[in-house]
């Protein structure tokens, strides 16, 4: 196909000498009013500038990031689609879709570009997060303790009582360590003025520590010079870290034995259930090959049945066999 009269071409030729980041900036429409411009770190405005009028520069961490496209550039996006499509479909990367008539296995979706979050912001993040985090904790610590939080009325009774989710044989059960929660999962979202908040939550087997890493790992492959560039922070110690606790909490120590528990491979999620098991060395199972023998958790092997010292679940608890 000819392309010597296409407009993006002709584009790229005749900005050749133009700075990637200014190229990137005058490609990229502004935002629509009302939405906050994520490449330009700014509301957007709510009157468009005249016609013909050069939009916003970048904001400087997306500059960065184009200026580290590499040698080829824009001219090289093209071919970075296709790989990234490619190393999902050779990954097996999927999420499955129980409606889905065509069958249950539908590729992930990864966006090319990632969403990058500059160290300030990042901080705020992680303080708002990691308050909530201890918060949820201790009410779960609460509602299946002492529920000081219903008898002074700061919590309504019914709202813990009747909700179908609180298990009541597990109140007074204190888990090994004194933790009940260790992942939990939030949804964030900016407001036009560029905050950060939080969404939605879920404390109960969330899903995305696979699919993060999974994501973090295409990504970094496409773009290795920004990410060198951008001091990206390591995912690595975090995952370490959560075996790391699951083990020190159990009396085996270092020589626990952890499992990863999954509804099995029609699940939505099954892909990053087999995958983090992988990456973590953790035995995959379902529950069939698991019993309990005298109040302890036994794993079925042809050698005979092992104890489970630790088990990281990735079902609801509606599901699991009490």
């Amino acid at each position: 196909m000819d392309k010597r009269n296409d407009p993006v071409d002709s584009l790229f030729a005749a900005d050749a000498q133009e700075a990637p980041a200014d190229l990137a900036a005058a490609l990229a429409p502004p935002a629509a009013a009302g939405h906050f411009d994520e490449l330009r770190g700014e509301a957007a405005d709510a009157v468009p500038g005249p016609a013909g009028e050069r939009p916003a520069p970048l904001a400087p961490h997306w500059a960065r990031f184009f200026e580290n496209l590499g040698r080829e550039g824009f001219n090289d996006l093209n071919r970075r689609t296709v790989n990234l499509e490619r190393q999902v479909r050779d990954n097996g990367v999927t999420y499955n879709v129980y409606a889905d008539a065509n069958g249950p296995q539908r590729p992930w979706s990864l966006d090319l570009f990632p969403l990058i979050v500059p160290p300030d912001a990042w901080r705020q993040i992680e303080t708002g997060v990691l308050q909530r985090t201890r918060l949820l904790d201790r009410i779960m610590a609460d509602v299946y303790g002492p529920q000081r939080l219903l008898a002074d009325g700061l919590l309504p009774s019914a709202l813990v009582q009747g909700h179908p989710g609180y298990l009541r044989p597990m109140h007074g059960v204190r888990p090994s360590g004194g933790t009940h929660l260790h992942i939990a999962a939030f949804d964030l979202a900016r407001d036009t003025q560029g905050l950060w908040w939080v969404v939605s939550q879920r404390t109960q087997a969330p899903s995305g520590l696979g699919y993060l890493l999974e994501n973090r790992l295409i990504t970094s492959r496409l773009f290795p010079e920004a990410f060198r560039d951008l001091h990206v922070q390591r995912l690595a110690a975090c995952y370490r870290a959560l075996v790391d606790g699951l083990r020190q909490q159990s009396p085996a120590g270092a020589d626990a034995r952890i499992v990863l528990l999954t509804p099995g491979p029609y699940n939505e999620t099954y892909f990053e259930h087999a995958y983090l098991a992988r990456y973590l060395g953790l035995t995959l199972v379902e529950g069939s090959d698991l019993t309990v023998r005298d109040q302890r958790l036994f794993l079925k092997t042809l050698q005979g049945l092992q104890p489970v010292h630790g088990l990281l679940k990735r079902l609801d608890d509606e599901f699991l066999d009490p």
